[in-house]
């Protein structure tokens, strides 16, 4: 260490002197995203007090940092997942059989705001909603039409689905069941984080409690009946989204959780029968580094969560395996085919992070629902990084880097300084009830604009490089939603009403109504509710009435 401290001081008061004093530097403009200030050099100065073996280690070994496979990308390829779902369930599986042809392996779900608030498509607070900004759902007719052709044991579906997760989920099991499929043969995740929606989405319906009740159920219910299922995946990409830094997004994920599984201990379930099966999401924001160095911070963070607060036993119980996708705020509507630059980044930090599944944007999505060309491209821009550029010949290709090193640690540091906040307050339900993950956030965003408008923060054709005609997007190359996709779903309904048995669907919900009175898992009895073809909105309906609904005004 002597040697490099002489020769750092040789090399500062010679070369780097001379140049300084032709042209200064200002280094207060040189930190990431997230504050973090960044050195002009790094040196094995930087990683001082660093042990190879505890700090970063093998490749499927503790704790983890490069990996959570000894041969990562080498031995398979990461999921490549194209986020999608709109309109109708027709309009959505003929998406997903496209995009299933083109070389997907994964398919990501998105669901209208309707289905996510637990409504049916024909009540009043649907209105103007149907099919939007994902694919409507009422019931498992629709589901079956989604999953037409498409064999539930050959694909992995992850749905991004948190309140009503329990009857999306319930609907998928019976579509395989049709399909012949058996549920220990499915393989997918529903989100079904709804902890973070009453920080930073908004789309819970029920009380804290009974919420993460609905969520532990399923927990419970996959690890004996469906084990290939990944229960809980919790998104810290909403926090990034909503304005947190990576090193909140991280911490606030770590919290969030924390709860999750301290609530599924005090229910009786044992962390090694569950904990493997969890799985988190974490956003792509623009600087690459610090991307790259959050997702190995995450990994090393949440083995040593698991093994020293935890005491977990089963190696796979400390695994933290991440599905990141582009960050919508980052797509700028000016100058839109820039885009396409952003999320090959998005693609390029996943891969470098190590990420297993990976979801890159479409350039158009900042203003529209992508064009199957446009999705297309996305899908391409992972084939590509994945077959013609060498990225997945070797794991971990930025361990030993100084700078991505010394950030991981300062990541991992700052992150752990949050958790012992959050846990000095009783924890993260009790920061959520006080505001303080709010607030954090809300600064944080408020810290981000201020950069963009003073111009301190680049965003090329938002605040420089803007052009005084901006580009004609052809008409033709935007997706245009079918006007009449709400009374199209609405005509659906009522035939469906007016098909099934009446009868059994109110002898259904009435079992799930004792159910809740007996604080039982509900994931049976929501089971043969939906297989009765009872809509999303009378199961809901019924737990609503049971439980009330969550009320923001309340902690915020």
């Amino acid at each position: 260490m002597k040697n490099i401290k002489d020769a750092m001081n040789q090399w500062e008061q010679g070369s780097l002197k001379k140049v300084l004093d032709k042209s200064p530097e200002r280094e207060e403009t040189f930190r990431t995203e997230s504050g973090i200030p960044v050195k002009r050099l790094y040196t094995p100065l930087d990683l001082k007090g660093s042990d190879y073996v505890e700090d970063i280690g093998f490749p499927g070994e503790y704790p983890f940092t490069r990996g959570v496979y000894p041969t990562m990308f080498r031995g398979r390829l990461w999921t490549m997942r194209q986020y999608a779902g709109f309109g109708t369930a027709e309009d959505t599986n003929k998406r997903f059989r496209y995009l299933l042809e083109q070389g997907m392996v994964g398919l990501s779900m998105a669901f209208d705001l309707p289905t996510q608030l637990g409504y049916d498509s024909d009540d009043p607070l649907s209105e103007g909603a149907v099919g939007r900004v994902g694919v409507a759902v009422d019931s498992l007719a629709d589901m079956e039409i989604i999953f037409q052709g498409i064999p539930l044991d050959k694909v992995s579906t992850s749905m991004t689905i948190n309140a009503p997760a329990t009857v999306l989920l319930a609907m998928y099991i019976a579509v395989g069941e049709k399909q012949g499929v058996p549920p220990k043969k499915l393989m997918g995740t529903t989100q079904n984080d709804i902890l973070k929606e009453f920080i930073a989405r908004g789309t819970y319906i029920f009380p804290p409690e009974p919420s993460i009740k609905l969520a532990l159920d399923i927990v419970e219910y996959c690890a004996e009946h469906v084990p290939r299922w990944n229960t809980l995946n919790i998104a810290g990409y909403h926090f990034r989204e909503a304005g947190a830094d990576a090193v909140q997004e991280l911490a606030f994920t770590l919290a969030d959780a924390i709860t999750y599984i301290e609530k599924a201990r005090e229910r009786g379930l044992d962390v090694d029968d569950f904990a493997p099966r969890l799985s988190y999401s974490l956003g792509c924001y623009m600087d690459l580094f610090e991307e790259v160095a959050k997702y190995r911070a995450a990994r090393r963070l949440f083995a040593r969560i698991m093994k020293e607060r935890f005491q977990a036993k089963d190696p796979r119980s400390y695994l933290f395996r991440i599905f990141s996708g582009s960050c919508g705020s980052t797509l700028v509507a000016q100058q839109p085919i820039n885009n396409i630059v952003r999320v090959t980044m998005h693609t390029l930090m996943g891969i470098l992070g190590g990420d297993q599944a990976i979801h890159t944007a479409c350039w158009d999505e900042g203003y529209a629902i992508p064009s199957e060309d446009s999705a297309r491209l996305a899908l391409r821009t992972q084939q590509i990084l994945a077959h013609e550029c060498g990225l997945s010949s070797t794991v971990d290709p930025l361990a030993g880097s100084y700078y991505v090193e010394s950030l991981t640690s300062e990541i991992e540091k700052r992150a752990s300084k949050y958790l012992e906040t959050i846990d000095s307050m009783g924890g993260m339900l009790r920061a959520i009830e006080n505001g303080y993950v709010y607030r954090e956030i809300q600064e944080s965003s408020v810290r981000f604009q201020q950069r963009v408008d003073s111009g301190e923060r680049i965003i090329v054709g938002l605040n420089k490089y803007r052009m005084q005609e901006e580009e004609n997007i052809e008409e033709s190359a935007i997706f245009e939603m079918d006007a009449d996709v709400e009374d199209l779903q609405r005509k659906k309904l009522s035939a469906l009403r007016a098909e099934r048995d009446i009868q059994q669907v109110e002898k259904r919900l009435g079992d799930l109504r004792e159910a809740i009175d007996r604080g039982d898992n509900l994931m049976p009895w929501i089971l043969e509710a939906v297989k009765a073809y009872a809509t999303i909105g009378e199961i809901c309906g019924i737990m609503r009435k049971k439980w009330g609904e969550f009320k923001a005004t309340t902690y915020i």
